[in-house]
């Protein structure tokens, strides 16, 4: 029987190779470390680049939208104004026929013993100045333009004062003769159009300010 004896030095050769070992495996975590992180920065990489192409698609959307909305609102304004052409058109358009009615009216309502030296319109007011008989005729006027008219509402006595018939006499003429020289202002209102469509015939009259005299009989009294 024969007996071997190892005289090498074992223990160092063992403590050797795992160091080595433990190289190796250190080599390779860090191999495989570095692997995972590029993976990872590239997939990083990667998403940090579809988020920027997507931010950059927003932002060209917002600028095309801004641009829309810049024309939508330039469309909205000339829309606005054409809206405010029309209406002051058709403003015009039913002002012209205005001062026809106006007068008609006046000359169906204004009694006997008054005298209109002046009628002035100022877009929907109109004022009234004349000569009466006596101060019950002016109170049938303010009544007549406040219950029977179409066209004329809220009439109000502004002033109203007797003077000689003739304006250069301080007191009455021979005979006595006084006249009451008053002025009213009104409302024109626009009564509601005719449901059969009818139109009126004096369409051609333009509606502008100004004086008109109107008389219904000769406005003097004993």
């Amino acid at each position: 029987m024969k007996v071997r004896i190892n005289l090498l030095p074992h223990r160092e050769m063992r403590r050797e190779r795992r160091k080595k070992d433990f190289v190796g495996l250190a080599v390779l975590t860090v191999i495989a470390t570095a692997g995972v992180a590029f993976l990872v920065a590239m997939t990083i990489d990667q998403q940090i680049g579809t988020q920027q192409a997507r931010n950059q698609f927003i932002q060209n959307e917002n600028a095309k939208l801004d641009v829309q909305i810049k024309e939508i609102a330039t469309l909205r304004a000339e829309i606005n104004s054409l809206k405010a052409r029309q209406g002051a058109v058709e403003n015009l358009q039913s002002d012209r026929t205005t001062p026809v009615h106006l007068l008609d009216e006046l000359v169906k309502q204004v009694p006997d013993g008054i005298f209109l030296t002046q009628i002035k319109q100022v877009d929907r007011r109109v004022t009234l100045v004349g000569l009466a008989q006596s101060n019950e005729r002016v109170s049938e006027l303010l009544r007549n333009l406040a219950n029977e008219t179409v066209w004329i509402e809220r009439p109000e006595l502004i002033e109203i004062k007797s003077r000689p018939l003739n304006p250069q006499q301080v007191t009455r003429d021979k005979e006595g003769r006084i006249v009451y020289e008053f002025s009213m202002i009104a409302s024109i209102k626009v009564p509601e159009a005719p449901k059969n469509g009818t139109k009126t015939t004096s369409a051609d009259t333009p509606a502008t300010a100004g004086t008109a005299t109107l008389a219904r009989a000769p406005a003097a009294s004993r």
